[in-house]
């Protein structure tokens, strides 16, 4: 895997808009991409590297870690028509209630700030779960789903490509 660099103006902070989580709502190999956290105004991912530290006889302490489990919340999600990826969880989680199909989902982290410009850093997770936490909302206000999400399967690096006329992105994998 390339070292990805930030592509930003130096000393300029980054916004929060170029780091996009999108679900696959096709297939894995014919992927279309829905983005998610419409209407959240606060999401960021969490790494649990499993630390495990130890002292030995010596009493020399050594730590370890593992590769991380990442999970993600999405909070104040409201729920409209025609958004693809909250249509798809609220069938496989309110309507369906299904286990197999919320644990097998296709995710897909775009950092628009790290490569080049036009083809940014992408991470694909695709074998993630998506789960609803609840669903409901303050009487006279809308419904809400809030969901957490799961980063899962093996990890592929690669790029993403928008497309200027469809807006839809495309990724390609890193070369092994």
């Amino acid at each position: 895997m390339p070292n990805a660099t930030f592509n930003t103006v130096e000393g300029q902070q980054i916004q929060r808009e170029m780091l996009l989580i999108l679900l696959n709502v096709s297939t894995y190999a014919s992927p279309t991409w829905a983005a998610l956290g419409s209407t959240v105004t606060e999401s960021s991912a969490s790494y649990d590297w499993g630390e495990e530290t130890s002292q030995d006889i010596l009493g020399v302490t050594r730590t370890t870690l593992k590769k991380p489990t990442v999970t993600q919340d999405f909070d104040g999600v409201r729920l409209y028509e025609g958004d693809p990826a909250y249509e798809q969880i609220w069938v496989q989680g309110i309507q369906n209630q299904d286990p197999a199909a919320l644990s097998n989902l296709d995710l897909l982290v775009i950092h628009l700030y790290a490569g080049v410009s036009a083809t940014p850093f992408a991470e694909r997770y695709p074998s993630s779960a998506i789960h609803p936490n609840s669903i409901g909302g303050d009487g006279g206000g809308f419904i809400e789903m809030p969901f957490s999400a799961t980063y899962g399967g093996v990890r592929e690096t690669g790029t993403v490509a928008k497309d200027p006329e469809t807006g839809a992105y495309t990724f390609t994998r890193d070369s092994e």
